[in-house]
This record gives structure tokens, sequence and C-alpha cells, in this order.
């Protein structure tokens, strides 16, 4: 953050003070809509959230060593009082961008991004100040928010952008406009939000490379389809990314360690060099090319990128995060969210990882699947078996039980139990674990089996 008087930041974001003493006071810090997470010299954005309402900690937030509070209404303590609280946020981001200018990298897909986004973090953070989303905070609030932590000696800043429906990707891309846009893939996620199928996922995705400028770049997957499909629709030049020969930054000799990390040459305009991950899955390698295909347009080489992409190290909790307990078991926690690409991503991860182990698989519900949701909860059913996982514990009705349904048809000795809630399947997952096995958690966030995962990871 810039610094900035409250009097300048409320005639960037038309507010007016309320219990201001001060109006030259100045904001040091970056902005937060938590008010156990506000730091000395910052702002307090009070949100109103579906359980909790930020005005009811504004004196907390101050009391923390906010400098005012962004807010609705006056709270009793310094305040800047809009109409929008978070239109107020994205307007201060705006401003801000104006003032320090670094290179904006925007990164969408269906599944991947979090992970993409921290392997470019580190590839880049080793040669320039680099800014990057935190954990998945990829909304109209995160990104605001991900933008006030830059300050003037930041050089790069990477931020995921999520969208849920069409038009969110115009909203974000109008808030920080990016230079570089990395488009991952094109899956089912939020489809029941954007439309019917893939087809309406892709519109609202491309909504990204449409906003790039003619002497920016469109990074685009060469493997996904819908992903090329989108060529079309941008001004900027274009390099593609993935495991075809078309594809100008790409991976060969991919194999996996008897870890189950992936090891792969990786080939760039710029030459050649040898990857190893410390990252779980063969579905890794992807979000390692896109991550090397923005660095290659930052002006990285090819042996810059390797080395960052294989010391990087997993920095978002509750995707393929692994814990070794003490009697042998692997806890696999996978359960910040769920789609079913992910889902299939992260079984096989899992196995690869278990190479001759027993395998448990505890899976809830995937959200926002539309009418085809049985269809593909059934399909993952199916694929736990096809695995030849050990045992599979579903949790939760309804889409779960088709799951369910699904695996026990599709045999192959498979222990198949359904369970009504998280704790009942943590009880159950307690009691069938044996020393040495790989538990395998994963579903919506919604469902809460991060706490089940957790739980089981402390036994």
């Amino acid at each position: 953050m810039i610094p900035m008087t409250l009097n300048e930041i409320a005639q960037v974001v038309g507010a007016s003070p309320h219990d201001v003493p001060d109006p030259h006071a100045l904001v040091t810090a970056p902005s937060a809509v938590d008010s156990r997470a506000v730091v000395p010299g910052g702002l307090f954005a009070a949100t109103i959230g579906a359980r909790v309402d930020g005005h009811d900690h504004a004196a907390a937030a101050i009391a923390n060593g906010a400098v005012a509070v962004l807010a609705a209404r006056p709270v009793g303590v310094p305040a800047l009082v809009v109409d929008d609280v978070q239109q107020a946020l994205g307007q201060l981001a705006r401003h801000l961008l104006h003032h320090i200018s670094p290179t904006v990298i925007g990164l969408t897909g269906s599944v991947g991004k979090t992970t993409t986004k921290d392997l470019l973090a580190q590839v880049l953070e080793r040669h320039a100040p680099t800014v990057a989303t935190d954990r998945s905070f990829n909304n109209e609030l995160g990104l605001p928010l991900t933008v006030l932590r830059a300050d003037a000696t930041t050089r790069h800043l990477v931020l995921e952008m999520g969208a849920g429906r069409k038009g969110d990707l115009t909203y974000l891309t109008g808030l920080a406009p990016p230079r570089i846009g990395l488009v991952l893939n094109v899956g089912t996620a939020h489809v029941e939000r954007m439309g019917t199928g893939p087809a309406d996922v892709a519109q609202a995705k491309g909504e990204l490379v449409e906003a790039l400028p003619a002497d920016g770049y469109a990074l685009l997957n060469a493997d996904d389809p819908y992903v090329i499909g989108m060529t079309g629709r941008t001004k900027a030049r274009i390099l593609l990314y993935g495991r075809s020969a078309q594809a100008q930054v790409r991976a060969e000799h991919v194999r996996l360690t008897d870890r189950a990390r992936p090891a792969f040459t990786l080939v760039t305009p710029t030459g050649r060099a040898p990857v190893q991950l410390d990252l779980i899955g063969e579905h890794q390698v992807s979000n390692a090319l896109a991550a090397a295909a923005a660095a290659i347009v930052l002006g990285l080489d090819a042996a810059e990128i390797a080395d960052g992409l294989t010391t990087a190290r997993r920095r978002s909790a509750g995707r393929l995060e692994i814990v070794e307990r003490p009697d042998g078991v692997t806890v696999v926690n996978d359960a910040y969210n769920a789609n079913p690409e992910s889902m299939r991503a992260g079984l096989r991860a899992a196995k690869a990882l278990a190479g001759t182990r027993r395998t448990v698989a505890v899976l809830g519900a995937m959200g926002q699947q539309a009418d085809a949701s049985r269809a593909r909860h059934a399909e993952i059913g199916r694929l736990v078996a096809d695995l030849r996982y050990d045992v599979l514990i579903t949790v939760g009705t309804g889409d779960p039980h088709a799951m369910a349904e699904a695996a026990r048809s599709a045999g192959h000795d498979l222990a198949v139990h359904t369970t009504g809630d998280v704790t009942a399947a943590l009880t159950l997952a307690t009691a069938l674990l044996e020393p040495g096995d790989v538990v395998f958690v994963k579903a919506s966030s919604e469902i809460g089996l991060d706490a089940c995962a957790r739980a089981l990871a402390d036994a």
C-alpha cells in the first residue's frame, strides 16, 4: 500500500468522514475484511457476509491498529462512509495501480488456479518484488485486497481471478487490467451459474483474454480445445503452453517419481531444462507449464524457470496437502473445494502416492453441477473402483449416495460405506484406518470435510 491520508482516500472513493479526528492520518498498511487480520496502519473494510456483519467488529479493528473503517454507515469509531464498501475497495485498488504500474498477470481456469498462482509467484519473486493472491482470495473482494498489498517497489502482481458467473472476469479485469492473461482450462466448475455446459464456461473464462491490450500476451493451454478456441477473442499476442507438440512452452519426458512427484524436461523458446516438482500428481505438469509460460514472457530463461519450479513448495492449505502420521498413515487433504476435474486428478494423485499401500477415499458432494450432478457423482464412484481403492466412505445424502451406488456396482472388491455427515465420516474413517494406509479426503468446501481431514491428520 502506498501511504495515503484518510482525506485522500475519501476523495478517491467518494466517502464521507465520520468520527475522524485527523483527516491527515496516514494509512500505510494493507486493507483487511477480517478485524483479526488488521495490521497497524491499515484500513478495515466492513463488509456484510451471510453470517457476519463487519460493522459489528469496527471497534475491534480500530483496537487492533486500523487507522479507520471503510463502512456503509457510521460505526462510532473513525470511518469513511460510502454507499458500497465493495465498490469502494475496487476504486481504491484501481487508483493504487495507476500510481505504481506493476506488470499485472491475471490467471483463470476451472481447476488449478491457486497452485499455478503459487508456483508462478515463487518463480518470479526470486528475481523481482512480487505480490500474489493469498490462498484463493480471487473474487470481487479478494482481488482488490491483493492489489492493496502492492507498493511502489512491486514489479509483478499475480492475480488469481475467479468466475462464478458470466461478467465476473469483465468486472475484475476492469479493476486490475492485466497485461498478461493466463487461461488454464475449461471444466464444469460453476456450470450451474454459467449455463448448461463447457461452452458456457469457456464464454465466461474468455473474458480475461478479451481484456488484454494488443501489446500484452494471452497464454493459452494447447491441450484444452475450449481454451484454444479463445484465440480469436483477443488482440494480444498468443503463446501456447502444454504437452502438445504445437505448444511453444511444453513438457517432454514426463514421468512420476516413486513419491508421485512429476519430473519432466521443460522446453521453451529460450532452451530446455529439467524440472522436478515437489507436488504430487501428473496433472501438476500443466500447472507448472502455465507458470513457465508467464515467466518466459516476463524475460526469464528456461534454466531460471526450471530452478524456480523445482524449489517451489505447496503454499495453500487443503490442496493435496500431505500429512504423515507417526503410525505410517498418510492423510492427503484435498478438501478445500471440488469439481469433477479436480476430484479425478486428486484421486489419481493419491493413488500414485500410495503405490502398493492400502487406500481409503473419504468423499463428499461436488457443488454446482446442475442437472448432470447425479451422473457426475456416479462417474467419480466408478473411478474410485477402477483405480482399485480399497475403501470408499461417502459423506451426505443425495449425490454422494449416487457415488456410492456406482462404486458398488463397479465391483473390484471395493468396500463402500455411506455416512450422513462429517462427524459420522470421521468416526468411521478413524475406526477403519490401519497403519500405513493412505487416506484421500475431498469435497466442495461447504461440506466441511477439511475439518475431517485435519482431525484424521492429528489422530
